[in-house]
């Protein structure tokens, strides 16, 4: 192992002599797969007729370093368009928002930022910059975001602002979020470029201009310090592979052959349960190798099959990659322990080697998804009546997970996606790969970190500031889930012009009930009276604090009723919302803290 690691530093060591210095009288020189010439240079290479400030360092990492004669900061460059006179700067450390911190306030002479876009003039904007805490998702503590008005960036809610900075010249790179380009507009050498020529001061006087030549080099002797730089690196990194594979391979296994230990543990306490065990050739045979796929989701592919002439399924594949295992067994565990009209019946699964699936009846409607829409889109729309026998199907769905079953079951996911429709539109609440199951006689549970889909998550799932994390979670999503039926829109919608209404999306439910709004309009009574109950009900289930929400009990006895005595709640959006009612209004607290599992 000694005797390799000597013959990587000396192989590397021979690289960074080819690549990384090469002699100052060629018209070139080389740090890594970076071309330096004119007006830059590489440090002691003894040159004097270069510009002031376009020095540049190799690494033994072969990194371009560019040093600013302004101030003490190094920038590390990527690549370098000579004919567009611009360079890509990067940061290794892959927190970019530091480091344009740091040159907010700074001059970059003789440099100026530039667009991504050739040639394009870069709009000032104005930036601020926050500091986040350790716990945070991202591995740079330092968060930018533009200055564009009263919108909340849910990323930020937990960090501290630090800076504002007015008409900023830079701009990150779309493609490459931790780039930036700079160029710069003197020596110009674009015309020489154009040409195929290099560039040079005229008589080497750096107060001139400038002009063109052509570099006549030893094509041969570059040719083969090529071809031999080249075999050396190909090698090398053959090498690397191979090592590098072996370990992948060696980890791959041990790690899925302990997994796949685990799972056939669990299935063998599991038998008595009796869902159909498959092979993965059941799998394949069943849906003819995988045909027809009815939609893809974040743990894998669903797809269409058959089990025989007259029963079709809906096959869960999940992903081979996708976690440890616990999901699957959760999954099955949870699903072979329930049997409701509300809830989907789980018909088996397959744990053959490292595929892993799951078996479901098939529902030729799909998903609730599909059926969001206003009432005069009348090719999708279902009616209100049907609105509300799917609204109170859902209801008594998630009742029997929280009340009908030994242990209550937080599904910790409903939303639109996870309510399929049979051929009579009965709803059957789906996919329970994050659910987690208590005791009844327990009000609250322990979370390592956010689940379920955004726009339908509970605020105490993100903060105790809101409460602890219990059933009322799943009222929550719930409540968004009926005001997406009132309304006929997601609450998750982020386009442009819906900005506002994403962000005031219970306001606009409630000046819907109180006759404000324009966009929905229903002319029957009856089905007045029942969106009227669908958004009180929902705007009861979504309050911010989990003990103003009514239970599921509640709720299916507020949906079984006439809904004349229903009074929706107090609109903290409404600055006369206190005048109307005694009721506490609750104002979101941006300054969260991170919930922290305790198991």
């Amino acid at each position: 192992m000694l005797r390799f690691q000597k013959f990587s530093l000396f192989l590397l060591t021979v690289l960074f002599l080819d690549l990384g210095y090469v002699s100052a009288k060629k018209c070139f020189d080389k740090c890594g797969h970076v071309h330096i010439q004119f007006p830059f240079y590489l440090r002691n290479s003894n040159i004097t007729t270069y510009p002031h400030g376009f020095e540049l360092s190799c690494t033994l990492q072969h990194e371009t370093i560019l040093h600013l004669p302004a101030i003490p900061i190094d920038l590390f460059i990527k690549d370098i368009d000579y004919q567009a006179q611009k360079f890509v700067v990067y940061d290794p450390q892959f927190c970019l928002p530091n480091l344009l911190r740091t040159l907010s306030n700074s001059s970059i002479s003789p440099f100026q930022y530039k667009s991504s876009y050739y040639d394009s003039e870069l709009p000032k904007r104005n930036v601020s910059f926050f500091q986040c805490p350790s716990t945070y998702s991202s591995s740079c503590p330092i968060f930018q975001l533009e200055s564009n008005g009263d919108f909340v960036d849910l990323e930020i809610v937990s960090c501290t602002k630090e800076l504002d900075v007015l008409s900023v010249g830079w701009q990150v790179s779309y493609d490459d979020r931790n780039t930036f380009l700079m160029g710069w507009s003197k020596p110009n050498c674009t015309l020489c470029e154009a040409q195929g020529k290099k560039c040079r001061f005229k008589n080497n006087d750096t107060s001139a201009e400038t002009e063109c030549f052509i570099c006549n080099t030893n094509k041969l002797a570059t040719s083969a310090v090529v071809l031999i730089s080249a075999g050396a690196i190909i090698g090398f990194m053959l090498l690397m592979l191979l090592v590098i594979a072996l370990f992948y391979m060696y980890w791959y296994f041990k790690m899925r052959g302990d997994d796949q230990t685990r799972i056939e543990k669990f299935l063998e306490d599991y038998r008595a349960m009796k869902p159909t065990r498959f092979t993965y050739a059941d799998i394949k045979r069943i849906t003819a190798s995988f045909k027809e796929c009815l939609g893809e989701g974040a743990h894998g592919g669903v797809f269409k099959g058959m089990l025989s002439q007259e029963i079709l399924v809906a096959v869960k594949m999940l992903n081979e990659t996708q976690g440890d295992g616990k999901d699957f067994i959760n999954e099955v565990g949870t699903m072979g322990k329930i049997h409701h009209v509300n809830v989907v019946r789980l018909l088996g699964f397959c744990a053959d080697g490292f595929h892993r699936a799951l078996v479901y009846d098939f529902f030729p409607n799909g998903s609730l998804q599909r059926f969001l829409a206003p009432p005069d889109n009348k090719e999708v729309f279902l009616g209100w009546e049907k609105l509300q026998q799917i609204a109170l199907g859902v209801a008594r769905g998630i009742e029997y997970l929280h009340l009908g079953c030994d242990h209550r079951i937080l599904h910790f996911d409903i939303n639109p996606h996870n309510v399929l429709l049979d051929d009579n539109f009965t709803p059957k609440i789906t996919d329970f790969g994050l659910a987690k199951l208590c005791p009844k006689n327990q009000s609250t549970v322990s979370m390592t970190a956010a689940r379920g889909t955004l726009g339908y998550i509970a605020p105490e799932v993100f903060s105790r500031n809101f409460g602890n994390v219990s059933y009322k979670s799943d009222i929550y999503s719930y409540g968004m889930l009926l005001l997406e039926m009132v309304g006929g829109k997601k609450n998750t919608n982020i386009s442009a012009e819906e900005t506002s209404f994403q962000v005031l999306y219970p306001e606009w439910i409630h000046n819907l009930i109180e006759d404000k709004d324009i966009q929905v309009n229903i002319e029957d009574e009856e089905d007045s009276k029942i969106a009227k109950k669908l958004a009180i009900v929902g705007l009861w289930c979504i309050q911010w604090n989990p003990i103003d929400r009514p239970s599921i009990k509640a709720v299916v006895q507020m949906l079984e009723g006439e809904g004349d005595m229903l009074v929706a709640p107090p609109t903290p959006f409404d600055s006369t919302a206190s005048s109307r009612s005694n009721a506490p209004i609750r104002h979101m607290n941006f300054e969260l803290e991170v919930i922290h599992e305790i198991e």
